[in-house]
């Protein structure tokens, strides 16, 4: 097996390793993604709880309804900070993967080049074999063609 055979399986073994690494990158993101758009979602639904609660308590509400929305937006304010805690998890988690998959993705560019390398390597030694091949035959053809002198 030729240096550039055995280089060739570590470099498929260091690209598969890559690709998942960058599979578990593309899913800590979505995971990002969809935190965040929950987030967003419930940031969206306290504002216009908010809203909604002006607008009744400017319209006259009763102590038991006024302690009701007051219960429910607390919830809520604990609903966001979980979020958020999700949130920021997921977004540790996706900068730990992004440098997880840059080390990967490092040491498949280190193989690529060292394959590369190898097989112009090869190509030279190739030629080299080659050019001497057909020096070789030249002067045999020369060697035949020429009279013999004795002397």
């Amino acid at each position: 097996m030729t240096k550039t055979q055995r280089i060739d399986m570590v470099r498929r073994v260091v690209d598969d390793a890559e690709r998942r690494k960058a599979e578990a990158l593309a899913e800590c993101e979505r995971r990002v993604h969809e935190a965040r758009g929950r987030l967003d979602e419930l940031e969206g639904y306290r504002a216009a709880y908010v809203r909604d609660f002006n607008v009744r308590a400017q319209a006259g509400l009763d102590g038991a309804a006024a302690r009701d929305y007051q219960v429910f937006l607390d919830r809520l304010e604990d609903a966001l900070r979980h979020q958020g805690q999700i949130l920021s998890q997921a977004e540790a988690q996706r900068s730990a993967e992004l440098e997880i998959w840059r080390g990967a993705a490092q040491r498949a560019a280190a193989v690529d080049t060292l394959a590369k390398h190898w097989r112009a390597e090869e190509r030279r030694v190739e030629d080299r074999r080659e050019q001497h091949d057909t020096d070789e035959r030249s002067l045999q053809q020369w060697n035949r063609r020429s009279p013999v002198r004795v002397t």
